[in-house]
C-alpha cells in the first residue's frame, strides 16, 4: 500500500477516460479493516474559470492547471502512481476550505 497522506500530490491513474493525472490527497492510510482507498481531488487543464477551482503554482503541476473540488473521487490505493510532492498546509486548507463550501459541511 502507497505510504500516501494528506496534502500529498500523486500521479493517479483515473481510468481511461479520466487519464492519469495528478491528484491531491485527502484521506490518510486506510486502517487494516477499513477499504484499501484513498479520497483524492484532480488537478485539470481544463479548466472552465469556475468558482470550484483552485490554482496551487508548484514545479510540479502543470501552470494552466487547477485542482477542481467538482472532482472528488474516491480510488484504490493500486490507481496510485507515484508521489509528486505535497502541498502546505496553507494551501491544502484552501483546497479544503472550498471542498467544505461545496459540500456545504
Amino acid at each position: 500500500m502507497p505510504a500516501a497522506k494528506p496534502g500529498d500530490v500523486w500521479q493517479i491513474d483515473l481510468g481511461m477516460a479520466a487519464k492519469v493525472r495528478p491528484c491531491l490527497v485527502l484521506t490518510g492510510r486506510p486502517k487494516g479493516d477499513e477499504l484499501d482507498v484513498f479520497t483524492i481531488v484532480a488537478h485539470s487543464t481544463s479548466l472552465r474559470g469556475n468558482h470550484w477551482e483552485v490554482s496551487i503554482p508548484k514545479p510540479f503541476l502543470d501552470d494552466e492547471g487547477a485542482f477542481d473540488v467538482q472532482r472528488i473521487a474516491t480510488v484504490a490505493s493500486v490507481k496510485l502512481e507515484r508521489k509528486l510532492g505535497e502541498l502546505t498546509s496553507g494551501e491544502m486548507n484552501r483546497v479544503l476550505d472550498l471542498l467544505a463550501e461545496r459540500l456545504r459541511i
